[in-house]
């Protein structure tokens, strides 16, 4: 008969609780998560000429991700801080399908990984573009959002489609 898996943030009451992190090493730890905003002409003109009303998104985004990926432990329960090493966003037009490609990268030395730093940023990033474009089009699709990639760690690196 398998054992059944112990679910880490909960205790053995069912209690949440945030995993003891203590005993592992620090190591180097990267994560990347990507996703997409499907924009039409219009949009897609707006962001990378940067000329929307609310000025450039690009850059607006950008900073909205750093600053989201710094702030996940205090959105997202039982999520460990880490003082991030470096924080990327790189933002770039895709024509099919039409819209922006998003892609946050977030290292650290720490003791747990930065998945969800990456997913955070990524996330806010595309908010905020969202945000910037919504006078121009009412109908963007967020879509695609996922981790591309991790490395450091005990599980080791894991590259997805």
């Amino acid at each position: 008969m398998a054992q059944k898996k112990r679910m880490t943030h909960l205790d053995d009451a069912g209690a949440a609780r945030m995993v003891d992190v203590s005993a592992k090493d620090r190591t180097d730890r990267v994560a990347v998560a990507e996703g997409m905003i499907r924009l039409n002409r219009e949009a897609r003109t707006a962001l990378f000429s940067r000329t929307t009303k609310k000025g450039d998104a690009i850059a607006v985004a950008r900073v909205a991700g750093i600053m989201a990926a710094k702030k996940t432990s205090e959105l997202i329960p039982l999520c460990h801080p880490l003082a991030a090493s470096s924080i990327t966003i790189d933002i770039e037009e895709s024509v099919r399908p039409a819209g922006a490609k998003v892609r946050a990268s977030i290292r650290v030395t720490d003791r747990t990984g930065a998945e969800m730093e990456a997913l955070t940023a990524l996330t806010v990033t595309l908010l905020t573009i969202y945000d910037m474009l919504k006078s121009i089009q009412k109908d963007m699709v967020i879509a695609d959002v996922r981790l591309r990639r991790k490395s450091g760690g005990r599980s080791g690196d894991i590259n997805l489609p």
